[in-house]
């Protein structure tokens, strides 16, 4: 994570030592880290994050640590593009105020909204754009607690039934339910991750790629532990 964030950015004149304490550099001539936006993922809150904020802060003293606070818990069950729109709504005076570029950083649900977030929005100014354990290619998941939570009568194999229905689709986890049994069912009821994924035509695909290719560095983080994504590899 200390590589991904970078190093501080640059000032245009040295200041006086008395300066830099509020940057946290520490070196003469150089000034505060990029700003780091994180989004929660399904269920979470940003109470969530205090210790990943606990850290970054530690690492890079002095460093801008945002959580969005918004489609929390319960709410993040919300369609996936109407947590777009209000995350972007969000993310915009951050983006604004500043001048060099932020980190976006998206936990799980979280991390495939900030990519849609970025192919949607022509003039954001991320630069690097940090995926932890999120579903890029959906979820065709094991019958995890969450799951059997949300929709106890249905079993992994059978959530198709409900998922790609105009009803699912208002789901934010039927947003990227991704079963390969039923493919063309998914291809052609899936409003939000066949189209991001550009596994169906649509008219803005080119733009889409054109924007979220204005960030510089992209990581995407899972594992094998992971419990929940399923599979891991998405």
């Amino acid at each position: 994570l200390l590589w991904l964030l970078g190093p501080p950015l640059p000032l245009p004149l040295p200041l006086p030592r008395r300066f830099l304490g509020g940057f946290g550099a520490g070196v003469a001539g150089q000034g505060p880290f990029r700003p780091v936006v994180i989004v929660h993922g399904l269920f979470d809150s940003p109470s969530d994050f205090r210790h990943l904020r606990q850290f970054i802060n530690e690492s890079h003293p002095g460093t801008e640590v945002t959580v969005l606070d918004l489609f929390d818990r319960g709410a993040s069950l919300r369609p996936l593009w109407l947590q777009v729109a209000g995350f972007r709504q969000a993310l915009a005076p951050i983006m604004a105020n500043a001048a060099h570029g932020v980190h976006l950083l998206g936990y799980s649900q979280g991390g495939l909204i900030c990519r849609a977030l970025l192919a949607t929005t022509p003039d954001h100014n991320v630069r690097s754009f940090i995926s932890l354990a999120a579903p890029q290619m959906g979820q065709y998941g094991a019958d995890t607690d969450y799951l059997k939570w949300l929709f106890p009568r249905h079993m992994k194999s059978n959530l198709y039934r409900l998922c790609y229905t105009p009803l699912g689709q208002g789901v934010s986890i039927c947003n990227y339910w991704n079963d390969p049994h039923h493919r063309d069912l998914y291809l052609n009821s899936s409003d939000f991750l066949a189209l991001l994924n550009d596994e169906r035509l649509h008219p803005n695909a080119s733009e889409w790629k054109r924007n979220l290719l204005r960030i510089q560095r992209l990581v995407l983080i899972g594992g094998p532990d992971d419990g929940v994504i399923t599979p891991w590899q998405s």
